[in-house]
């Protein structure tokens, strides 16, 4: 198992995690070409990924979703309150309803089944069996493997640029999901659990896969009895320490975010994490990763000082070493 960071903090999230077999990405918040970039500076390859998690629909974990997802064809999992906030926050003026949405979906498959009958039909020729009643242009069509010309490459762009301009939140497949509910991605089993978040549904994940399990808690007020269970026995526990208190309170925001941000839906302090990693967690990751550092209310020392003070004589080199995850590159793998 593996974990790379790609991206964390207030400007856009985004984490790949990886078995032998199967690559998930957890949450898109910068452009996809950026993403695709990061993943490439990080040795891995973005047609490779198999499914695309999302936590919460807030923009800094959801920014580059749609294009991620078509340009690379995988599927989307969200919980089903999520996914009807993204919809809501990516066509804010068509005001598409979640309905509207379900019959449009419904009314694309109905056209895809007519499409593959009448293929059938062709192919087969006329009930009685004749073949010179089947379409004459039968014989002269491309089989589905020839490469396509470039004429009906420009046209499905253009096709595919005309869905986007005027549906953004098309994608290939959509997948719901329900916290507290287990399933798998290829040979990794994943374990959505509920956050504390001002959100519609935000959720962290516990993946786990060939012995290794892998949390991620960030995105969240405070630290709930269920967050720590679903937290036990990870090996590698990524964490939101995202601001220091006294900075946040003398920082720049405005007061309303700040209470926001120090609410029991907001963001863990460094205070806050450090208290956990003391009192409540069990000290089996080999790697404790940091996350979700705000670059205006917090210093990356800060939080590090903290989270050791707080780990103490648990720590060792094979064994709970402190990571500060980054916005603006991607952390070294970790591998497991």
């Amino acid at each position: 198992m593996r974990m790379t960071v790609l991206a964390s903090g207030s400007k856009g999230n985004s984490t790949l995690i990886a078995s032998s077999r199967t690559r998930i990405l957890v949450d898109a918040g910068l452009s996809a070409r950026e993403l695709t970039k990061r993943m490439r500076m990080a040795g891995e390859t973005p047609e490779a990924i198999d499914a695309l998690l999302i936590t919460h629909e807030h923009q800094d974990h959801v920014q580059g979703v749609a294009v991620l997802a078509r340009k690379l064809g995988i599927p989307v999992y969200f919980t089903e309150a999520t996914h009807r906030a993204w919809m809501r926050w990516m066509m804010p003026q068509k005001r598409l309803t979640y309905a509207g949405w379900l019959a449009q979906r419904a009314l694309q498959a109905s056209s895809q089944r007519s499409a593959a009958e009448a293929g059938a039909n062709i192919a087969m020729g006329s009930p009685d069996g004749d073949p010179e009643s089947a379409d004459p242009s039968a014989d002269s069509a491309e089989p589905e493997s020839a490469a396509p010309r470039p004429e009906a490459e420009l046209e499905c762009e253009a096709r595919d640029g005309a869905e986007e301009k005027e549906n953004p939140c098309a994608l290939a497949v959509v997948e719901h999901f329900a916290a507290g509910n287990g399933f798998s991605i290829g040979d990794i089993s994943v374990t959505p659990f509920t956050i504390p978040h001002d959100a519609a549904d935000p959720v962290g994940f516990v993946f786990e896969a060939e012995g290794i399990r892998i949390g991620i808690a960030t995105d969240l007020g405070y630290m709930p009895p269920n967050v720590t269970a679903a937290l036990r026995r990870c090996d590698i526990l990524m964490l939101e320490s995202n601001h220091d208190l006294e900075m946040l309170r003398d920082g720049p925001y405005p007061w309303q975010v700040k209470q926001r941000v120090m609410s029991r839906v907001g963001h863990l302090s460094n205070d806050a994490a450090a208290k956990f990693l003391e009192k409540e967690y069990d000290g089996s990751a080999s790697y404790v990763v940091l996350a979700h550092l705000s670059e205006k209310n917090n210093m990356p020392e800060l939080a590090r000082v903290a989270a050791e003070r707080a780990i103490g004589a648990r720590a060792s080199l094979l064994a709970n070493k402190v990571l500060l995850a980054e916005q603006s590159a991607p952390l070294e793998t970790l591998c497991l």
